[in-house]
């Protein structure tokens, strides 16, 4: 414990954040791709003008950084960056997001998620595979004036590389210990000159970690799939447009729960006796078009997304028969966002849009009370419609200070029809539960931005920020009274003040962020034995923290990457009932620390190898609090990683490691029927070859 906490206390560094990247800043490293020549491709999103006076606290991760720290989905990441964290347990159907201390567990989500443009609306959609990714933009803080609905933590924006920004095929294998299997390849190929095309695919196998030694077998095995292809349409110069289509399925065994007794710090053995797991089927489909002048540029984006899920839970996790939960979800998506920005070089810089949404679906979730006779099953039909007008504009009043303001209209409307039924086992009969019900939700919100920047030398500036957070309200899924069926709108005000200091010739970046988030209304959720999550309203909290961050290069061949994030989240107004009051408490799930620190070092022509890259680093996370009554924690745990690649030619070879001290550590707890808990990925080992030609 004594080394976890002087690493924590001296890894007070993050990974630079720039509100502005090219591709070739991210290629200028990448030993996959610095034999290929990129052409001055942006990656700045369709909200961002190109001369930037907007002050934000951005990172972002190129792709230099993605391979050699090993990031290969959304988990990872987690602490990678200053207080985000993304706890890995249960299945992928839910991948919560905390960042500054903000997230939701269930019901949407409270951090937005983008993939070339495209939303994802549902937690069940977060976590897929990122193939071929060129970079990855985290917005920490509310985004409610651009974004809009369920960007009250940040936006997460993923770019992927297309055949405009490199031609030519990747294959990588990937192979580790507990028969981790992954196997993915792409092609990227201009047809002609405006016309490109890319394909992509990845399987994915692991036996699992962790054994259930009532079935005797492993308690968490995976099987996934998937693969893109997109079309790429450059008529003229000022013209862009992108279709792409991407499918993707996961069969996981799940869930690797166990009895936890606290008091004595014992986990038991994963013993339940009915064989659980996850489906997921996720096809999207995106329309981009943008055209771009000298003065300004319009962008559309149009997306489909349907999911399907499937999920079966021993929801009592031991080897008695006492409760079996199925829960099928079929869901769609389909929006349209314009955005009009400008493109010149004036002091007045602006973006203006519209965004349009329809969301649709049915659930039915059934819970089998074995030991009573009867199984009950719900049904629910329901749809989700929105629109929102959104302006933001920045004025350079005097030498380097900006301001900014912005405003967005949201409105949303939400229904249910819902009905419960009751099948006796015995006889066969059925009969209903409760009444069936039709009813319809509305909100309505205005959702305001204010920034101050003042930029100094030609890389360094001082900003801050007040930005509002919005996540409308909604139906429970899981009805155990009449005052369960619906939960209130959240809200909450982001306060911020940051530098961003940079050196001129870009070796040395630096960024520091303080923050105090004022939290109205907060999502809490609830597991209900037999039944599943209710979702409800704390009263008032609020979160407050630091941020820094650090990249520094001190040669062509070493880079030194690290990451500081301090937040206290607490309940300050949260009586969940007339004798349990939570008011003072540490809001769960949030950790007080997270932090990284990542060494990379390349060495050119060594021997007959082309060159040799080590990669060595550690992330750390703690305390945190798993539940609201604050009776269990996590303390700080230190996960050592290490990656060692080879590169000749169009081949190479690499060997890496995870948690390469086996740290033992919970990655989840809860109390239903019992104190459940779920072990922490243990030691990961393996090899990777990759050949790109």
């Amino acid at each position: 414990m004594t080394t976890q906490k002087t690493l924590a206390l001296t890894a007070v560094f993050a990974i630079s954040g720039l509100t502005t990247t090219h591709a070739e800043d991210f290629e200028a490293n990448d030993s996959i791709f610095d034999n290929v020549t990129l052409k001055n491709v942006s990656i700045v999103g369709t909200k961002v003008n190109k001369h930037n006076l907007t002050p934000s606290s951005v990172s972002t991760v190129g792709s230099y950084q993605i391979q050699t720290n090993q990031i290969g989905n959304i988990e990872d990441l987690s602490s990678q960056l200053p207080n985000i964290f993304i706890p890995e347990y249960g299945s992928r159907q839910t991948t919560p997001i905390i960042m500054r201390g903000i997230y939701s567990k269930v019901k949407g989500t409270a951090v937005g998620y983008y993939v070339d443009g495209m939303p994802h609306f549902e937690l069940s959609a977060f976590n897929t595979d990122m193939l071929d990714v060129k970079a990855i933009e985290v917005f920490r803080g509310p985004q409610g004036t651009l974004y809009g609905r369920n960007t009250i933590g940040g936006v997460i924006n993923v770019y992927n590389y297309t055949p405009f920004d490199y031609q030519g095929t990747k294959v990588r294998l990937r192979y580790g210990n507990y028969n981790t299997v992954k196997a993915q390849a792409s092609h990227y190929a201009l047809l002609n000159e405006q016309l490109g095309l890319n394909l992509s695919g990845y399987y994915e196998h692991s036996d699992g970690y962790f054994k259930n030694i009532t079935l005797g077998k492993k308690a968490d095995k995976l099987n996934a799939g998937g693969g893109r292809v997109a079309l790429h349409y450059k008529p003229t110069e000022k013209w862009m447009m992108r279709l792409s289509s991407s499918l993707d399925y996961l069969n996981q065994g799940g869930y690797a729960y166990s009895v936890y007794k606290p008091e004595i710090d014992s986990l038991g053995d994963i013993s339940y006796n009915r064989p659980s797991g996850y489906k997921r089927l996720i096809s999207g489909t995106g329309f981009t078009a943008n055209y771009t002048s000298d003065k300004w540029s319009l962008n559309s984006q149009t997306s489909f997304q349907y999911i399907r899920d499937d999920q079966e839970v021993d929801q009592d996790f031991t080897a008695k028969d006492t409760y079996f939960v199925t829960n099928g979800i079929r869901h769609n998506v389909i929006s349209e966002e314009v955005t009009l920005k400008s493109e010149h070089e004036n002091k007045f810089q602006w973006v203006v849009g519209t965004f349009l949404f329809s969301q649709w679906g049915t659930q039915n979730q059934g819970t089998d009370y074995l030991t009573k006779g009867y199984e009950q099953r719900s049904l629910y039909d329901t749809s989700l419609r929105g629109a929102a007008l959104f302006a933001q504009g920045s004025y350079n009043l005097v030498g380097g200070l900006s301001a900014t303001i912005g405003l967005r209209l949201d409105h949303e409307y939400n229904s249910m029809d819902y009905a419960r039924t009751q099948l006796n086992h015995e006889d066969n009969t059925k009969q209903p539960v409760g009444e069936p019900f039709v009813e319809s939700l509305k909100f309505t919100e205005l959702i305001p931005r204010f920034g101050l920047q003042y930029a100094f030398g030609n890389r360094n500036m001082v900003f801050g920020n007040i930005t509002k957070g919005y996540k409308g309200g909604g139906f429970n899924a899981t009805i155990p009274t009449d005052e369960d069926r619906t939960y209130d709108s959240e809200y909450n005000w982001n306060y911020e003040i940051g530098t961003k200091l940079a050196s001129e010739d870009g070796s040395f970046s630096a960024e520091a962020t303080l923050f105090y988030i004022d939290w109205k209304n907060q999502h809490v959720n609830q597991t209900v034995p037999g039944l599943g999550n209710v979702v409800s309203n704390a009263g008032h909290s609020n979160s407050k923290g630091v941020e820094l961050s650090i990249n520094y290069r001190p040669t062509t061949a070493l880079t030194i990457q690290a990451n500081y994030g301090y937040t206290y989240a607490k309940f300050l107004d949260y009586k969940k009932s007339e004798t349990v009051d939570y008011s003072g408490n540490i809001v769960p799930m949030v950790p007080r620390n997270t932090f990284a620190v990542n060494v990379n070092y390349c060495i050119r022509e060594v021997g007959a190898l082309d060159a040799i890259t080590i990669s060595a680093g550690v992330n750390g996370v703690g305390k945190l609090y798993w539940i609201e009554d604050n009776a269990v924690c996590q303390h700080m745990y230190v996960l050592p990683n290490a990656r060692i690649e080879m590169k000749k030619g169009v081949f190479c070879l690499a060997f890496w490691g995870k948690n390469l001290s086996n740290t033992k550590y919970h990655s989840y707890y809860f109390v239903s029927s019992a104190k459940y808990a779920q072990k922490g990925t243990p030691i990961t080992v393996g090899t990777e070859l990759t050949i790109n030609f």
